[in-house]
C-alpha cells in the first residue's frame, strides 16, 4: 500500500516538474531542462557521485533517439540508472527506493524569484496626493485613476457658464 502511495507520489512530482516553465506542457512529457531541475532541486545530483553531466547522459541515454522528451515510463528508467551511482552502499533495489524518495512529493523551486520593491524615490512619484497642475485631475481623492474623464476635457453641454456655482438651481427659483 505504501508503496502505491510512493509511485503516485513520484508520478505528482514528475507532472509538477514536466510542466514547469513552460505554458504548453500537458504534464505527460519532460523535457531535458526540467529532467535537470528535478535532479538538481531534488538533490539527486550532490557534485561528487552524480553530477549534472551525468544527469544529462542518462537523460539521452533513456529518450529515444530522434525524442527530445522522455515520457514517465523513461523517467522511472532514469531513476534506475541514476539509483546505483547515487547509493552506491545499497544494492539496486534499495537505491532505487531511495531515489524515489528524494523525488516523490517535491515540486519545482523558484530560486531568485525578485520581489517588487518600492524604494523612496518611486514611492514619491507614484503618491498621487502629491500631484499638482494637469496631473492633479486624473485622479480622485483615494488615488485611483480616472480613466478617459482624468485625460479628456469633456465638454459640459448644460448650458450654464463653466465654474458657476448656482448651476441647475434656475427651476428652484422661478415660480411658475
Amino acid at each position: 500500500m505504501a508503496e502505491k502511495e510512493e509511485m503516485a507520489s513520484l508520478e505528482e512530482s514528475f507532472r509538477k516538474f514536466a510542466i514547469y516553465g513552460d505554458t504548453k506542457a500537458t504534464g505527460q512529457e519532460m523535457n531535458g531542462k526540467n529532467w535537470a531541475k528535478l535532479c538538481k532541486d531534488c538533490k539527486v545530483t550532490d557534485g561528487k557521485s552524480v553530477t549534472s553531466t551525468d544527469v544529462d547522459i542518462v537523460f539521452s541515454k533513456v529518450k529515444g533517439k530522434t525524442a527530445r522528451v522522455i515520457n514517465y515510463e523513461e523517467f522511472k528508467k532514469a531513476l534506475e540508472e541514476l539509483a546505483p551511482k547515487r547509493f552506491k552502499d545499497k544494492s539496486k533495489e534499495e537505491a532505487f527506493e531511495a531515489i524515489c524518495q528524494l523525488v516523490a512529493g517535491k515540486e519545482p523551486i523558484n530560486v531568485g524569484v525578485t520581489k517588487a520593491k518600492t524604494v523612496g524615490a518611486v514611492e514619491r512619484l507614484t503618491d498621487t496626493s502629491k500631484y499638482t497642475g494637469s496631473h492633479k485631475e486624473r485622479f480622485d481623492e483615494s488615488g485611483k485613476g480616472k480613466g478617459k474623464s482624468g485625460r479628456e476635457n469633456i465638454v459640459d453641454t448644460s448650458g450654464y457658464v463653466s465654474a458657476y456655482k448656482n448651476a441647475g438651481t434656475y427651476d428652484s427659483k422661478v415660480k411658475k
